[in-house]
């Protein structure tokens, strides 16, 4: 079983199925229907016309042809080729993805090596679906900030402190807040030249959603970090980037998935902003690290 999920990291078939993942939100239930078809069986779907597939899942060739160009390809030829070049790697001996569930009774041994895929998936959906327009916009944005705030509650909190800990570490003013009133409050006090980011992976979250629509309001830039393109948050948003939705299971709730698609988001913004202000920031890590280097050494003693 390791073995297994080891070999199916990275394959052709595995990026399909991240794609469809991570577009899912975002696609009509009957465009969900042909995506996951072609997904779990490139072999037979290349074998049919876009008739057929439309027969097969129950929709219209419309929809087939739509969905085939929101997975990436111009039209539904270029759809088909490619899942028939899918099946020759798959009939290549290529292993099959099988299933990240964790068992109460799992070995240590698989436990890790099923997480270890799991977090490697959902990077894999995250830095799929992310909009690098959006996200340069950000980056932008943030760079020349006056001030910057961040709303996170719960697991998402702890992603907020991280990305305002990286850009104090590079000498921007950042605040994070998970105390939904404080946040409010200095929502308002926000204004043009500011950033306020909201991380929600559901997007519906009423505590991160007020204090982004109250800086939004008052002309602050506004970014939505959140697994659901679609949600309230985006309503009060300039820019969304998009996390994925990895699924919940019993012993991996979605705090914990969705917590290591936001780290790589915040991530991505923080190297950017580094990037645009590396005249000041590279200073400002270097006299950090060296403030804190005894710190480390007397630590390691």
């Amino acid at each position: 079983m390791t073995q297994d999920v080891k070999e199916s990291f990275g394959s052709p078939v595995g990026s399909l199925a991240a794609k469809v993942r991570t577009l899912a939100p975002s696609m009509t239930r009957s465009m969900q229907r042909v995506a996951e078809a072609v997904a779990s069986d490139p072999a037979g779907c290349a074998a049919l016309t876009v008739t057929g597939l439309a027969e097969l899942t129950g929709t219209s060739e419309a929809t087939v042809v739509r969905t085939a160009r929101l997975l990436g390809y111009p039209g539904y030829r270029d759809l088909r080729l490619a899942l028939a070049g899918l099946a020759a790697q798959q009939q290549s001996g290529r292993a099959p993805a099988i299933t990240t569930d964790i068992a109460v009774d799992d070995p240590i041994a698989d436990v890790v090596t099923k997480l270890a895929y799991d977090e490697q998936q959902t990077l894999a959906d995250t830095a799929a679906g992310l909009d690098t327009g959006q996200l340069g916009a950000a980056v932008t944005a943030l760079a020349a900030a006056r001030r910057t705030d961040v709303y996170g509650i719960g697991a998402s909190g702890l992603v907020a402190q991280d990305l305002t800990q990286k850009l104090l570490r590079i000498g921007l003013i950042a605040h994070a807040h998970s105390d939904p009133h404080l946040a409010v409050t200095n929502a308002v006090q926000l204004r043009s030249g500011d950033v306020a980011i909201a991380i929600t992976h559901s997007g519906s979250t009423g505590d991160v959603i007020e204090p982004l629509r109250a800086a939004f309001e008052r002309g602050a830039t506004t970014v939505a970090i959140t697994g659901r393109p679609d949600s309230p948050v985006t309503q009060y948003a300039d820019h969304v980037l998009t996390t994925s939705t990895s699924r919940e299971t019993e012993l991996r709730p979605a705090a914990m998935s969705s917590r290591t698609s936001q780290l790589l988001v915040v991530d991505c913004l923080f190297v950017g902003v580094a990037q645009r202000t590396y005249e000041t920031a590279a200073p400002s890590l270097a006299a950090s690290y060296e403030a804190l280097a005894h710190r480390h050494r007397s630590n390691s003693r």
